[in-house]
């Protein structure tokens, strides 16, 4: 299933103090869904459910089920169980499968050992609900830090969000972090980004573009993930720059989705003719 990840409306949904004037709701990302004819939603935590009113809440249980569009959820952090538990619920409320979650530095800082100990107490929640955790990969932690997580853990409820490129700042190149990644990934993460040279000669900049007219060698990542065959939900993403023109940078986050979706149909179709 091909899907929206509300990072792609980062500027538009606002984010840290890039706030806009009137940012994008949750029923808003269902009609840029709807409009990219996507079929699913991930809310991450650029738009934390947990800060929510109820009343939007339930709107989107009913919204989504109207207009026939999935929803996953994202968070950042696993070091408090609470937490989880609260997405549960609205996972519950919305029908959802899969909850992303980003592992934040109090998390890293504890250890696997602790982390999995503390994973292990929702286990049966997750059964139960019929939920499963797929951690991302970013930043702050290697590959295979994260494959060896998600084997301790030893379940079919836990597995990984495979970002095709946070992991460059980690030192891993796209492929090799799908290789390492894929035998356990359960949610993927579709960008694309270029190498930008320093107009002085000071280095480079990694810079989003979007998909197809960067690194990442879409047919790859699929041939190596057969998202189709695995039932791996494909969401949508991009690092659309920031510009202060906020109409311009809503303008292109549109585009962006539109453009990057038509060439995600087209790698997957030949994929199944």
């Amino acid at each position: 299933m091909l899907g929206l990840g509300s990072f792609s409306y980062r500027w538009s949904c606002g984010f840290k103090d890039r706030i806009p004037e009137k940012p994008l709701g949750l029923l808003d990302l269902l009609d840029r869904a709807e409009l990219a004819n996507l079929s699913l939603v991930q809310f991450a935590d650029n738009i934390p459910l947990h800060e929510r009113d109820n009343g939007e809440i339930a709107e989107l249980a009913t919204e989504s089920k109207a207009k026939g569009i999935s929803v996953e959820l994202g968070l950042a952090g696993a070091t408090d169980t609470a937490s989880l538990t609260t997405y549960l619920g609205y996972a519950n409320q919305l029908d959802c499968e899969l909850i992303r979650v980003s592992l934040d530095a109090t998390d890293l800082q504890k250890g696997q050992c602790q982390l999995v100990a503390e994973l292990k107490e929702i286990e049966q929640s997750l059964v139960d609900q019929s939920v499963r955790i797929a951690f991302e990969n970013h930043f702050a932690i290697s590959s295979p830090e994260l494959a060896s997580l998600v084997q301790r853990l030893d379940s079919d409820r836990f597995g990984v969000c495979l970002d095709v490129a946070n992991s460059i700042c980690a030192g891993e190149w796209p492929l090799e972090t799908v290789n390492i990644l894929a035998p356990f990934a359960i949610n993927l993460h579709l960008k694309d980004c270029r190498f930008v040279p320093d107009p002085y000669g000071v280095g480079f900049k990694v810079e989003g573009v979007p998909l197809g007219k960067g690194i990442v060698d879409i047919g790859a990542v699929f041939d190596r993930l057969r998202p189709d065959e695995r039932g791996i939900n494909i969401i949508l993403e991009h690092w659309l720059p920031w510009e202060c023109d906020q109409a311009a940078l809503s303008k292109r986050e549109d585009e962006w989705v539109l453009e990057s979706a038509l060439i995600a149909r087209r790698v997957l179709e030949t994929f199944n003719p």
